[in-house]
């Protein structure tokens, strides 16, 4: 198992640095689904998981010029003591249900995956291209900074997931930001947050140190080389096969009934629509690359 937990760190690490996003998304469903985690073990384990790897990958988007910090800031306001209050309430629920409250993280996972699948979605049909120049917050930009930041915050306290999907969709549809600027920010704002919500998860024992370790020897190099290809995939053809992925998974952990016939039709749907987008993108390369060389 433990080298199929560096697998997983791998392929979570690759995705988080090419798109900002699915971390907590991807890498807690697995634990659950794949590897047999108590979901409150498997929430608690990837939040330090991805604090510690998304700061190798904030360090690098930093450097490049992808970060920007006064957005983090504000974001930070309102994400890091509501993080505390999503981890207080998870804690309590463990403890007033005990091992009962497991079958009810795994529903409140599984419906906050739902939700970030059809937020990824919806991100991958909505098209931002503004100019690289300095963006200076309003009043109004502070103040969905700071509420995106409470309702994020909290949920990622309690479930672990949309560290990156709430943040990276409310910065896409809110501020006029260029699409590594959002990767940046939202992989350099998760960071700080997830060290947070880590340390909350720490004291009350929901963390596997081992699982830890073994994740972050394949997650830390995959966010690495992943940051070095932010805009040069075709992005929405993988942000369509992680919306379905995060959705499918969500779809799963709830289980109702005809669970795993939605899972299976759902897959090759999203695998038809991700491979024509794919080879429409790879279609279109020589075309742009004989333009560039002949010129206008």
């Amino acid at each position: 198992m433990d080298w199929k937990l560096s697998l997983a760190g791998l392929l979570v690490g690759l995705l988080v640095g090419v798109t900002g996003m699915g971390g907590g998304s991807l890498m807690t469903p697995l634990l659950v689904l794949f590897f047999g985690f108590k979901p409150s073990i498997a929430i608690g384990t990837d939040i330090v998981h991805g604090a510690i790897f998304k700061s190798f990958g904030a360090v690098q988007h930093r450097r490049l010029g992808h970060v920007h910090a006064r957005l983090t800031l504000w974001m930070l306001l309102g994400s890091a003591p509501f993080s505390i209050a999503g981890v207080a309430l998870a804690w309590w629920l463990k403890r007033e249900y005990g091992d009962g409250y497991e079958d009810t993280a795994k529903a409140i996972l599984g419906v906050a995956l739902v939700v970030c699948g059809v937020a990824f979605l919806v991100k991958a049909y909505l098209h931002s291209s503004p100019e690289d120049k300095p963006f200076i917050l309003g009043s109004r930009d502070r103040a969905i900074a700071v509420a995106t930041g409470v309702v994020g915050g909290f949920v990622v306290g309690l479930t672990s997931v949309g560290s990156g999907t709430l943040f990276g969709l409310v910065m896409l549809v809110a501020f006029p930001l260029t699409a590594a600027k959002i990767v940046g920010t939202d992989i350099f704002h998760a960071a700080i947050l997830l060290t947070v919500a880590g340390a909350g998860h720490l004291v009350v024992g929901h963390v596997d140190l081992g699982a830890t370790g073994w994740l972050l020897i394949g997650s830390v190099p995959g966010v690495l080389i992943g940051g070095r290809f932010t805009v040069s995939l075709p992005e929405r053809a993988l942000r369509i096969a992680l919306a379905a992925t995060l959705t499918l998974a969500g779809v799963k952990l709830v289980d109702p009934p005809g669970a795993d016939v939605i899972v299976l039709a759902g897959a090759v749907v999203a695998a038809f629509a991700a491979v024509s987008l794919t080879v429409r993108w790879l279609a279109g390369r020589p075309a742009e690359r004989l333009q560039t060389d002949v010129g206008p």
